[in-house]
């Protein structure tokens, strides 16, 4: 457990997502899950995750699965999305091949089972994550290596289920607490300071004061930063980037990838 205690030291201490992302898969490697996949939204509906763009997407897979897999909504189709939505904590995919097996899969679900058959993807652990916001969700996927029976998976999690949601949970609190980018572009440091100093209750003028600038480059700051997060008012764009962690952050360059393939 020694192991074990270090890692998650070294994830809580990581000073940035590519770090917290790299120490958690390597360690899932290790047991036989090469292919991790992580999302986490802050703007769920009852529906939806809410916009796709900005929702934070980490894989360890190539681009080109990266695309397929979340850019095209494959993700939404599957059976283990189902699940992460309804549930909280973990199971293996077992329940999977069950419900299969009895019929109790949507024709969309059984879909998105017979190509990940196809792939060589039979077997995975799910976990889904608790959180404090009814508008927040998060889970991971991890999948088996080609070779690695249902069976097998099964019984690796029987043997290190509270080592794996460990090392799991600590990547999830870690990578929420950090910013991360949307698929647009990134918000400029001009427009995080205005979007600051607005977030501080000062006003336009003010904040050309503040930021030796003028009242209308203010206004085009808080424009651009509007259009970048994709609202309408400034107040809205202020609480989304709060939200997304890209105002008020000691390192706010180092936004999270989306997504991250394989390095």
């Amino acid at each position: 457990m020694t192991a074990g205690y270090t890692l998650l030291v070294d994830i809580a201490q990581a000073g940035n997502a590519d770090d917290v992302w790299r120490l958690a898969t390597r360690y899932f490697a290790s047991l036989g899950f090469g292919l991790v996949n992580y999302g986490f939204t802050r703007f769920r509906s009852t529906r939806t995750i809410g916009d796709p763009d900005d929702a934070l997407f980490l894989t360890t897979g190539s681009d080109a699965y990266a695309k397929g897999y979340f850019r095209n909504g494959f993700y939404a189709k599957t059976p283990a999305f189902r699940w992460a939505q309804n549930n909280v904590g973990a199971c293996t995919w077992t329940w999977v091949r069950e419900a299969m097996l009895a019929s109790k899969l949507s024709a969309e679900e059984m879909e998105t089972v017979k190509h990940n058959v196809a792939a060589g993807i039979i077997a995975g652990i799910s976990i889904s994550f608790p959180e404090t916001s009814a508008r927040a969700k998060g889970a991971l996927g991890l999948i088996a290596d080609p070779g690695l029976s249902a069976e097998a998976v099964d019984q690796i999690f029987a043997d290190k289920r509270d080592e794996i949601l460990a090392v799991a949970n600590m990547l999830h609190l870690r990578l929420i607490q950090m910013p991360f980018s949307n698929r647009r572009r990134p918000l400029t440091t001009r427009q995080r300071e205005a979007l600051e100093w607005v977030a501080d209750g000062k006003t336009t003028q003010d904040v050309a004061l503040l930021m030796g600038v003028s009242a209308a480059m203010v206004e085009k700051h808080l424009r651009l930063a509007r259009v970048t997060l994709s609202v309408d008012t400034t107040a809205q764009a202020v609480a989304k980037a709060a939200l997304m962690n890209l105002i008020f952050q000691r390192n706010p360059m180092d936004a999270s990838p989306v997504p991250v393939a394989a390095r």
